[in-house]
Protein backbone atom coordinates (compact mmCIF):
# COMPACT_ATOMS: atom_id res chain seq x y z
CA UNK A 1 0.00 0.00 0.00
CA UNK A 2 1.45 3.81 -1.33
CA UNK A 3 2.25 5.62 2.01
CA UNK A 4 0.10 8.18 2.52
CA UNK A 5 -0.27 11.22 5.13
CA UNK A 6 -2.82 11.14 7.82
CA UNK A 7 -4.17 13.68 10.65
CA UNK A 8 -4.26 11.73 14.09
CA UNK A 9 -5.59 13.11 17.08
CA UNK A 10 -4.16 12.89 20.57
CA UNK A 11 -5.58 13.48 23.91
CA UNK A 12 -2.44 15.23 25.20
CA UNK A 13 -4.40 15.57 28.62
CA UNK A 14 -4.55 11.21 28.62
CA UNK A 15 -1.50 10.61 30.27
CA UNK A 16 -0.33 9.91 34.30
CA UNK A 17 2.51 12.45 33.45
CA UNK A 18 0.23 14.46 31.29
CA UNK A 19 1.18 16.54 28.78
CA UNK A 20 4.62 16.11 28.59
CA UNK A 21 4.54 12.11 26.96
CA UNK A 22 1.93 12.59 24.94
CA UNK A 23 3.41 15.51 23.25
CA UNK A 24 6.70 14.53 23.10
CA UNK A 25 5.24 11.42 21.47
CA UNK A 26 3.54 13.52 18.89
CA UNK A 27 6.14 14.86 18.30
CA UNK A 28 8.20 11.73 17.55
CA UNK A 29 5.31 10.41 15.67
CA UNK A 30 4.99 13.72 13.48
CA UNK A 31 8.38 12.96 12.99
CA UNK A 32 8.78 9.49 11.76
CA UNK A 33 5.28 9.42 10.02
CA UNK A 34 5.25 12.96 8.40
CA UNK A 35 1.75 13.18 9.51
CA UNK A 36 -0.30 16.21 11.12
CA UNK A 37 -0.87 15.63 14.68
CA UNK A 38 -3.32 17.24 16.01
CA UNK A 39 -3.13 17.61 20.07
CA UNK A 40 -6.54 18.42 22.31
CA UNK A 41 -6.25 19.92 25.90
CA UNK A 42 -5.00 22.54 28.12
CA UNK A 43 -2.68 25.05 25.64
CA UNK A 44 -1.29 26.41 28.34
CA UNK A 45 0.32 23.54 29.13
CA UNK A 46 1.13 22.13 26.25
CA UNK A 47 2.61 24.91 24.35
CA UNK A 48 5.71 25.37 26.73
CA UNK A 49 6.32 21.27 26.18
CA UNK A 50 5.67 21.60 22.65
CA UNK A 51 8.03 24.93 22.52
CA UNK A 52 10.75 22.48 24.20
CA UNK A 53 11.35 20.53 21.11
CA UNK A 54 12.58 20.15 17.69
CA UNK A 55 9.52 20.84 15.22
CA UNK A 56 10.46 22.09 12.46
CA UNK A 57 8.96 21.04 8.98
CA UNK A 58 6.23 19.11 11.52
CA UNK A 59 2.79 19.53 11.26
CA UNK A 60 1.75 19.64 14.93
CA UNK A 61 -1.38 21.77 15.84
CA UNK A 62 -2.82 22.13 19.00
CA UNK A 63 -6.93 22.32 19.68
CA UNK A 64 -7.21 23.94 23.15
CA UNK A 65 -9.97 22.95 25.48
CA UNK A 66 -11.24 23.97 28.52
CA UNK A 67 -11.69 21.05 30.35
CA UNK A 68 -9.70 17.72 30.95
CA UNK A 69 -11.30 14.33 32.04
CA UNK A 70 -8.96 12.44 34.96
CA UNK A 71 -8.21 8.87 35.66
CA UNK A 72 -10.04 9.39 38.87
CA UNK A 73 -13.36 11.03 37.21
CA UNK A 74 -16.26 8.54 37.06
CA UNK A 75 -17.15 7.94 33.14
CA UNK A 76 -21.02 8.42 33.65
CA UNK A 77 -20.85 11.62 35.14
CA UNK A 78 -17.93 13.18 32.89
CA UNK A 79 -19.69 12.17 29.95
CA UNK A 80 -21.77 14.93 30.11
CA UNK A 81 -20.46 17.51 32.60
CA UNK A 82 -17.27 17.83 30.54
CA UNK A 83 -18.65 18.42 27.09
CA UNK A 84 -15.16 20.48 26.12
CA UNK A 85 -13.16 17.93 27.61
CA UNK A 86 -9.51 16.76 25.26
CA UNK A 87 -11.23 13.64 24.79
CA UNK A 88 -14.77 14.86 23.56
CA UNK A 89 -13.27 17.51 21.61
CA UNK A 90 -10.72 14.51 19.80
CA UNK A 91 -13.27 12.33 19.10
CA UNK A 92 -15.72 15.26 17.24
CA UNK A 93 -12.61 15.95 15.10
CA UNK A 94 -13.13 12.55 13.73
CA UNK A 95 -16.79 12.17 13.64
CA UNK A 96 -16.54 15.52 11.56
CA UNK A 97 -14.26 14.02 9.07
CA UNK A 98 -11.45 16.39 9.91
CA UNK A 99 -9.20 13.72 11.56
CA UNK A 100 -8.73 9.82 11.06
CA UNK A 101 -7.86 8.86 14.21
CA UNK A 102 -8.40 9.60 17.49
CA UNK A 103 -5.24 8.18 20.38
CA UNK A 104 -5.11 8.80 24.29
CA UNK A 105 -3.61 7.38 27.00
CA UNK A 106 -6.86 8.28 29.42
CA UNK A 107 -9.44 7.67 31.42
CA UNK A 108 -10.80 4.19 29.49
CA UNK A 109 -14.20 4.03 30.88
CA UNK A 110 -14.48 7.85 29.53
CA UNK A 111 -12.95 7.00 26.91
CA UNK A 112 -15.43 4.00 25.69
CA UNK A 113 -18.54 6.13 27.05
CA UNK A 114 -18.02 9.06 24.88
CA UNK A 115 -16.81 7.29 21.94
CA UNK A 116 -20.01 4.96 21.78
CA UNK A 117 -22.54 7.87 22.02
CA UNK A 118 -23.17 9.46 18.71
CA UNK A 119 -24.53 12.79 20.46
CA UNK A 120 -21.00 13.13 22.18
CA UNK A 121 -18.84 10.58 20.14
CA UNK A 122 -18.99 8.36 17.24
CA UNK A 123 -21.52 6.27 17.94
CA UNK A 124 -21.61 2.66 17.75
CA UNK A 125 -20.93 0.73 14.16
CA UNK A 126 -24.72 -0.23 12.71
CA UNK A 127 -26.06 -3.52 14.30
CA UNK A 128 -22.90 -3.90 16.88
CA UNK A 129 -23.97 -4.85 20.31
CA UNK A 130 -20.99 -3.88 22.57
CA UNK A 131 -17.78 -2.62 21.84
CA UNK A 132 -15.29 -3.78 23.01
CA UNK A 133 -11.03 -3.41 23.38
CA UNK A 134 -8.93 -5.61 22.23
CA UNK A 135 -5.42 -6.23 22.75
CA UNK A 136 -2.33 -7.96 20.78
CA UNK A 137 -0.41 -9.88 23.43
CA UNK A 138 3.05 -9.48 22.78
CA UNK A 139 4.21 -12.48 22.57
CA UNK A 140 5.96 -14.71 19.82
CA UNK A 141 2.87 -16.10 18.30
CA UNK A 142 0.92 -12.26 18.75
CA UNK A 143 -2.32 -13.80 19.64
CA UNK A 144 -5.39 -10.71 20.07
CA UNK A 145 -7.06 -11.02 22.92
CA UNK A 146 -10.96 -9.57 22.82
CA UNK A 147 -12.53 -8.81 25.42
CA UNK A 148 -9.51 -7.28 27.36
CA UNK A 149 -11.82 -5.33 30.01
CA UNK A 150 -14.22 -3.62 28.52
CA UNK A 151 -17.19 -5.71 29.36
CA UNK A 152 -17.45 -7.34 32.82
CA UNK A 153 -20.93 -9.13 31.76
CA UNK A 154 -21.76 -10.46 28.63
CA UNK A 155 -24.23 -12.26 26.44
CA UNK A 156 -23.28 -15.35 24.49
CA UNK A 157 -24.29 -12.71 21.30
CA UNK A 158 -21.85 -10.38 22.54
CA UNK A 159 -19.03 -12.91 22.31
CA UNK A 160 -20.01 -13.48 18.65
CA UNK A 161 -19.55 -10.31 17.90
CA UNK A 162 -16.58 -9.82 19.63
CA UNK A 163 -15.09 -12.84 17.56
CA UNK A 164 -15.70 -11.17 14.36
CA UNK A 165 -14.22 -8.02 15.18
CA UNK A 166 -11.23 -10.02 16.25
CA UNK A 167 -11.14 -12.09 13.63
CA UNK A 168 -11.57 -9.28 11.15
CA UNK A 169 -9.41 -7.25 13.05
CA UNK A 170 -6.68 -9.61 12.83
CA UNK A 171 -6.97 -10.32 8.98
CA UNK A 172 -6.65 -6.58 8.26
CA UNK A 173 -3.72 -5.91 10.25
CA UNK A 174 -1.40 -8.94 10.33
CA UNK A 175 -2.69 -10.46 7.02
CA UNK A 176 -3.98 -13.24 8.40
CA UNK A 177 -6.35 -15.17 5.57
CA UNK A 178 -9.08 -16.80 7.87
CA UNK A 179 -7.36 -16.54 11.49
CA UNK A 180 -8.16 -19.35 13.91
CA UNK A 181 -10.54 -18.13 16.59
CA UNK A 182 -10.71 -20.00 19.94
CA UNK A 183 -12.84 -19.35 23.49
CA UNK A 184 -10.93 -18.98 26.50
CA UNK A 185 -12.53 -22.05 28.62
CA UNK A 186 -11.61 -23.93 32.11
CA UNK A 187 -11.25 -26.85 29.42
CA UNK A 188 -10.98 -27.92 25.63
CA UNK A 189 -13.67 -30.51 25.80
CA UNK A 190 -17.21 -28.65 23.94
CA UNK A 191 -19.48 -29.51 27.41
CA UNK A 192 -16.71 -27.48 29.70
CA UNK A 193 -17.58 -23.67 30.90
CA UNK A 194 -19.87 -21.59 32.16
CA UNK A 195 -23.34 -21.59 30.49
CA UNK A 196 -22.71 -18.26 28.62
CA UNK A 197 -18.86 -19.98 26.68
CA UNK A 198 -21.22 -23.46 26.08
CA UNK A 199 -24.18 -20.84 24.54
CA UNK A 200 -21.49 -19.16 22.78
CA UNK A 201 -19.31 -21.79 21.43
CA UNK A 202 -22.47 -22.66 20.02
CA UNK A 203 -22.84 -19.48 18.27
CA UNK A 204 -19.37 -19.10 16.98
CA UNK A 205 -19.50 -22.50 15.50
CA UNK A 206 -22.50 -21.61 13.63
CA UNK A 207 -20.91 -18.49 12.79
CA UNK A 208 -18.93 -19.20 9.14
CA UNK A 209 -15.93 -18.02 11.52
CA UNK A 210 -12.84 -20.31 11.19
CA UNK A 211 -13.56 -21.56 15.33
CA UNK A 212 -11.30 -23.99 16.84
CA UNK A 213 -13.40 -24.80 20.06
CA UNK A 214 -12.78 -24.03 23.36
CA UNK A 215 -9.13 -23.41 24.52
CA UNK A 216 -7.10 -23.17 28.25
CA UNK A 217 -4.76 -20.20 28.51
CA UNK A 218 -1.51 -22.32 27.44
CA UNK A 219 -3.17 -23.12 24.54
CA UNK A 220 -3.54 -18.94 23.90
CA UNK A 221 -0.22 -18.46 25.08
CA UNK A 222 1.55 -21.31 22.55
CA UNK A 223 0.15 -20.08 19.59
CA UNK A 224 -3.25 -22.63 18.81
CA UNK A 225 -5.66 -19.60 17.84
CA UNK A 226 -4.96 -15.96 16.13
CA UNK A 227 -8.15 -14.91 18.33
CA UNK A 228 -9.14 -15.47 21.99
CA UNK A 229 -12.73 -14.77 23.00
CA UNK A 230 -13.44 -13.96 26.40
CA UNK A 231 -16.21 -11.35 28.46
CA UNK A 232 -14.34 -8.91 29.96
CA UNK A 233 -13.39 -10.02 33.45
CA UNK A 234 -11.79 -12.78 32.24
CA UNK A 235 -9.58 -11.21 29.83
CA UNK A 236 -8.73 -8.02 32.13
CA UNK A 237 -7.78 -10.68 34.79
CA UNK A 238 -5.41 -12.83 32.49
CA UNK A 239 -4.09 -9.68 31.07
CA UNK A 240 -2.88 -8.46 34.57
CA UNK A 241 -1.71 -11.90 35.26
CA UNK A 242 0.52 -12.40 32.48
CA UNK A 243 2.17 -8.96 33.26
CA UNK A 244 2.24 -9.82 37.24
CA UNK A 245 4.10 -13.07 35.88
CA UNK A 246 6.50 -11.35 33.31
CA UNK A 247 7.43 -8.83 35.90
CA UNK A 248 8.12 -11.48 38.74
CA UNK A 249 10.62 -13.74 36.43
CA UNK A 250 12.25 -10.47 34.89
CA UNK A 251 13.16 -9.85 38.98
CA UNK A 252 13.85 -13.09 39.95
CA UNK A 253 16.41 -14.05 36.86
CA UNK A 254 17.94 -10.58 37.93
CA UNK A 255 18.35 -11.58 41.15
CA UNK A 256 19.90 -14.65 40.09
CA UNK A 257 22.57 -13.84 38.03
CA UNK A 258 23.61 -10.76 40.27
CA UNK A 259 24.19 -14.32 43.62
CA UNK A 260 27.33 -14.90 42.48
CA UNK A 261 30.29 -14.93 39.80
CA UNK A 262 29.91 -17.61 37.41
CA UNK A 263 25.93 -16.36 37.35
CA UNK A 264 26.96 -13.06 36.82
CA UNK A 265 29.54 -13.88 34.31
CA UNK A 266 26.47 -16.19 32.21
CA UNK A 267 24.05 -13.30 32.90
CA UNK A 268 26.30 -11.16 30.75
CA UNK A 269 27.07 -13.22 27.53
CA UNK A 270 23.16 -14.35 27.43
CA UNK A 271 22.60 -10.52 27.29
CA UNK A 272 21.72 -9.77 24.08
CA UNK A 273 19.31 -12.68 24.72
CA UNK A 274 17.56 -11.33 27.46
CA UNK A 275 17.60 -7.84 25.57
CA UNK A 276 15.34 -9.47 22.51
CA UNK A 277 12.92 -10.97 25.12
CA UNK A 278 12.16 -7.69 27.14
CA UNK A 279 11.38 -5.88 24.01
CA UNK A 280 9.06 -8.68 22.66
CA UNK A 281 7.62 -8.82 26.18
CA UNK A 282 7.14 -4.96 26.52
CA UNK A 283 3.62 -3.71 26.09
CA UNK A 284 5.03 0.09 25.23
CA UNK A 285 6.40 -2.07 21.85
CA UNK A 286 2.05 -2.47 20.50
CA UNK A 287 1.28 1.06 22.12
CA UNK A 288 -1.96 1.02 22.40
CA UNK A 289 -5.21 -1.32 21.95
CA UNK A 290 -8.31 -0.82 19.72
CA UNK A 291 -11.50 0.15 20.46
CA UNK A 292 -13.76 -2.11 18.03
CA UNK A 293 -16.92 -1.71 17.34
CA UNK A 294 -17.21 2.24 16.84
CA UNK A 295 -17.65 3.79 13.67
CA UNK A 296 -14.20 5.58 14.04
CA UNK A 297 -10.52 4.51 14.91
CA UNK A 298 -9.51 4.99 18.74
CA UNK A 299 -6.72 3.54 20.14
CA UNK A 300 -6.40 3.45 23.99
CA UNK A 301 -3.39 3.29 25.40
CA UNK A 302 -2.02 2.72 29.26
CA UNK A 303 -1.84 5.57 31.68
CA UNK A 304 1.99 5.20 32.37
CA UNK A 305 2.60 5.30 29.09
CA UNK A 306 5.78 6.61 28.04
CA UNK A 307 6.39 9.40 24.94
CA UNK A 308 7.34 5.76 22.70
CA UNK A 309 4.43 4.68 23.70
CA UNK A 310 2.55 6.89 22.39
CA UNK A 311 3.91 6.56 18.92
CA UNK A 312 3.48 3.01 18.65
CA UNK A 313 -0.36 3.97 19.86
CA UNK A 314 -0.38 6.31 16.54
CA UNK A 315 1.64 3.57 14.40
CA UNK A 316 -1.46 1.37 15.29
CA UNK A 317 -4.01 4.49 14.64
CA UNK A 318 -2.52 4.90 11.41
CA UNK A 319 -2.33 0.82 10.55
CA UNK A 320 -5.97 0.57 11.31
CA UNK A 321 -7.01 3.79 8.67
CA UNK A 322 -4.81 2.25 6.27
CA UNK A 323 -6.55 -1.15 6.26
CA UNK A 324 -9.32 -0.20 6.47
CA UNK A 325 -10.55 -1.90 10.10
CA UNK A 326 -13.69 0.42 10.39
CA UNK A 327 -14.70 -0.31 7.07
CA UNK A 328 -14.12 -4.53 7.67
CA UNK A 329 -16.21 -4.53 10.63
CA UNK A 330 -19.00 -2.41 8.89
CA UNK A 331 -18.69 -4.79 6.17
CA UNK A 332 -18.56 -8.12 8.25
CA UNK A 333 -21.53 -7.55 10.15
CA UNK A 334 -24.08 -7.75 7.09
CA UNK A 335 -23.15 -11.13 5.43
Amino acid sequence: MDWCFMRIVIDAMGSDNHPEPDVVGAVEAAREFGDTLILTGDKNQINPILSQQDTTGLDIQVKHTFQAICMTDKPSEVIKSKPDSSVHVGLKLVKNGEADAFVSMGNTGAILGAAMLRAVGLGRIKGIKRPSIGVIFPIKSRPFLIDNGTNAECKPEYLLQFGIMGSLYVERMRGITNPRVGLISNGEEEGKGTELIREAGSLLAASGLNYVGNIEPKEFVFGSVDVAVCDGFTGNILMKTAEAIAKYMSEEIRTQIQAGPVTAVGGLLAKPAFAKVRKQLNPEEVGGAPLLGVDGVVIIGHGRSSAYAVKQAVRQARRMVENKVVEAIMTGLTK
